[in-house]
């Protein structure tokens, strides 16, 4: 793409204002997300801090370089922060996001989206609940030990934190987790609201006081001087019980005080009153930085959350696109741009002069959103803030007609300031993607996009791309490349894929299907099964095959274009049946309580019945995989070959097996 002046210009006043967030009436550059592959990234986990630049591939021109360059930050210190209009920006995406029903990570998946949450330039990452699994444990440590010891040329490094109840046998495997992480951190909860501790804890105040104090200090003890304590649901306590638990807690060695608004009970006003009040009232408040973590039951946990940094609280923490518990959490990308755009005008009243900042690198907010998007399954709604398909679409006329003559008319922020670069095809000038195009022209429109894919993804997208773009006359927009995208991520741990499927169904006829399947061992397998309908056929033989017991808890499809010819979208989320085969007991880090792990997938296809049949191979993978990797751990004494009913294609005389 070319750079015009006013590009060049932008770039270069970047890191020193907002004015990269200003509408433009100029193309953009381009920008890369590098996405290193999981095993590359897994080899240096065992040496020494190395050093990460960050740099764009797609061009060495200083320009565009500068786009990459954070703004600084002040030293880290725990419980302290030199500058007072400093915000440090807490992300929690692979912690409570991967609560989130059906949002089930890999190590590798969780392992790259570290990567460019550390990219982004987050302070501290949140990265799992070590005690929840082996699985768990595995992935934080992974994280600690490759990201945690990754120092950016600017300085940077991540503190890599893990959650832990109050207890030490929690805290104990929570410090194993993080402490190969150059700036380690350890993060203990227990519930302080009068329901909580009736109902749930049964504990009387004075017992919950004597547990979170035992519980910093066995921290403490272990060596910890990174200790942020939370009293959960601290939106619904008694602000006299907050005063004498944190203040114990100070004393004990906590440097972080995280309020949360568990439930998302708080209105603005009064959430940031409650942080005033904590500022004033607590003992020792002075030697630790205040924290929020708000809740989106009522959708206001970004408000509640600027809220908190009007009042004093100088660390926000939430989640990629939001995600999280119920309705979700603070979005990252929301509380940013807020102090982005707004941080140095609309924040005066507290500590320091009212200017407040991060050192978040925006251009990195749209290639994480979409990787998280991705890896989890969870689409984000078209008119989510910020990352959502429409936030920079206009169909109004008069609109159009605004942006055509000043594209501030109606954009606050231009969307390269986030990473979106909408090039040059959204003002009518974009190549068609059909069957003719090459790998170059489709890798061109990804990046455009925000996908900036390894050689090797992207081949394999691209062989995605020409199978559809034979079967679709008109060639394929951007929903259909992106659907790709996202099919070709479900398949990054593929033991299982549908070689051939063939379905037969009607008013007065039985549905039937026969599916053909590679395994893992490299032998074609088949099966044929009647069901309720096409689908259920399809899954009943794949069941079959794959010598699985799971229950499909929800299934949904979309058409991603308009037409005869679109693409469908499959999204499946499935259960696996307790005490079968394939049970996968883990523990919920808000309840304690053991549940059913949940596992999704998604695929796309122009046909029904094979989009359907590849997202629920996509979410049965990760179920097999993830029950490797726990019994390499020691967690389960199942030896489960993933192979059901099936008979070989080759070998002796093959035989349908009928359900």
């Amino acid at each position: 793409m070319r750079i015009y002046a006013a590009s060049l210009a932008l770039a270069l006043s970047y890191a020193c204002s907002t004015s990269a967030f200003t509408p433009s009436k100029h193309p953009s550059v381009t920008r890369s997300t590098h996405r290193p592959a999981a095993a590359a990234v897994i080899a240096i986990a065992s040496r020494s801090p190395t050093t990460t630049s960050l740099s764009s591939s797609i061009s060495e021109d200083p320009a565009i370089q500068e786009l990459y360059r954070r703004r600084p930050r002040p030293e880290y210190i725990p419980g302290k922060i030199s500058d007072p209009d400093y915000v440090r920006i807490f992300d929690t995406t692979l912690r409570d996001g991967e609560q989130s029903p059906g949002a089930t990570l890999t190590s590798s998946e969780k392992l790259e989206i570290a990567r460019n949450l550390a990219k982004l330039g987050v302070d501290i990452i949140e990265a799992g609940f070590p005690i929840a699994s082996p699985d768990d444990f595995n992935g934080v440590k992974q994280i600690a030990d490759v990201v945690g010891n990754e120092v950016f040329e600017d300085g940077y490094v991540p503190v890599i934190a893990g959650l832990s109840r109050a207890n030490e046998k929690d805290i104990a495997r929570a410090w194993d987790a993080v402490k190969g992480a150059m700036r380690p951190r350890i993060h203990t909860f227990i519930a302080t609201s009068e329901i909580h501790m009736k109902s749930k804890l049964n504990k009387t105040p004075d017992e919950v006081v004597e547990i979170a104090v035992n519980a910093v200090t066995f921290a403490k003890g272990l060596g910890c001087d990174d200790i942020e304590f939370s009293p959960e649901d601290a939106g619904r306590s008694d602000p006299e019980f907050l005063y004498r638990i944190l203040g114990r807690v100070i004393e004990a060695g906590a440097t972080t005080l995280n309020i949360p608004d568990t439930t998302g009970w708080n209105m603005p006003w009064e959430f940031g009153e409650l942080i005033k009040k904590l500022r004033e009232n607590v003992p020792g408040a002075e030697n630790v930085v205040f924290s929020t973590h708000c809740q989106n039951d009522l959708g206001l946990a970004t408000a509640n959350s600027l809220s908190g940094a009007l009042n004093g609280a100088r660390q926000l923490e939430c989640t990629i696109n939001g995600i999280g518990e119920r309705a979700g959490n603070a979005s990252l990308e929301e509380v940013v741009m807020s102090l982005a755009l707004k941080g140095d005008e609309q924040f005066k009243g507290g500590p320091g002069t009212g200017k407040l900042y991060t050192a978040i690198n925006p251009v990195y907010i749209t290639p994480t959103s979409k990787m998280v998007s991705e890896y989890t399954g969870m689409k984000c709604q078209p008119h989510k803030a910020i990352v959502g398909a429409n936030a920079f679409q206009h169909e109004s006329g008069i609109h159009q007609d605004g942006m055509i003559k000043d594209k501030s008319t109606y954009e606050i922020m231009t969307p390269e300031s986030i990473g979106l670069m909408r090039g040059e095809s959204q003002s009518g000038a974009g190549i068609v993607l059909g069957k003719h195009s090459g790998r170059n022209a489709v890798g061109t429109r990804l990046r455009e996009m925000g996908y900036d894919l390894d050689m090797d993804k992207l081949n394999a997208v691209f062989a995605r791309f020409k199978e559809v773009a034979e079967k679709k006359k008109g060639g394929l927009d951007d929903d259909d490349l992106e659907s790709l995208v996202m099919d070709q991520s479900q398949s990054t741990n593929e033991l299982w894929r549908v070689t051939g499927l063939q379905t037969t169904t009607g008013i007065s006829g039985i549905p039937t299907s026969t599916v053909k399947m590679m395994g893992p061992d490299g032998v074609e397998r088949f099966v044929s099964a009647t069901g309720t309908g096409p689908v259920d056929a399809v899954y009943k033989a794949i069941d079959q095959i794959m010598g699985v017991s799971v229950e499909l808890e929800s299934y949904s499809m979309n058409s991603v274009n308009e037409g005869i010819e679109a693409l469908a979208s499959t999204r499946v989320v499935i259960v696996p049946n307790a005490n079968g085969p394939n049970d996968s007991v883990v523990m919920d880090a808000q309840t304690s309580q053991l549940r059913e792990r949940k596992f999704s997938g998604s695929g796309s296809d122009t046909d029904i019945i094979t989009s359907s049949a590849r997202a629920y191979v996509s979410a049965l993978n990760k179920l097999l995989t993830w029950q490797m990797r726990r019994v390499a751990n020691g967690a389960s004494d199942a030896n489960d070959s993933g192979i059901g009913d099936a008979v070989a294609v080759e070998g002796h005389g093959p035989v349908v097996v009928a359900n």
